[in-house]
């Protein structure tokens, strides 16, 4: 069975922890920074405080983004995903969201807490 020091894991994470500040809900996947805050964001929250690095749910390292309440819809659309961002130059992580939703320019959305895991080897 192949081995990796938690260490190995908790050096990314603590990167997403410490520059992982603003989450847009997005029309698609990004694959880049401009693609997750300009082309395809419908909505942000900034000023995000993640979690610090502990133990996976079932195994592995995790870092949690925790639930967004208060986020603000800046377009119309269908939000399919969500992209974790430096705020200004560096997309970290996506995923896509347990259900894409309608929103509303205007309106707030909310977001469940988001759990950044690496799984231990195999």
């Amino acid at each position: 069975m192949a081995y990796i020091n938690d260490e190995v894991f908790d050096q990314g994470l603590d990167y997403a922890d410490a520059n992982g500040t603003r989450v847009d809900i997005c029309s698609q996947e990004p694959t880049s920074y401009s693609a997750a805050t300009s082309t395809f964001t419908l909505g942000n929250k900034t000023t995000l405080n993640t979690g610090s690095t502990q133990a996976g749910a079932t195994d592995g390292r995790r870092v949690i983004v925790p639930a967004i309440t208060d986020g603000s819809v800046t377009a119309t659309g269908t939000a399919t995903h969500w992209a974790l961002t430096n705020g200004s130059d560096t997309l970290i992580a996506t995923g896509a969201l347990t259900a894409s939703q309608a929103v509303t320019s205007g309106n707030a959305f909310t977001l469940d807490a988001i759990s950044l895991t690496i799984r231990d080897a195999a």
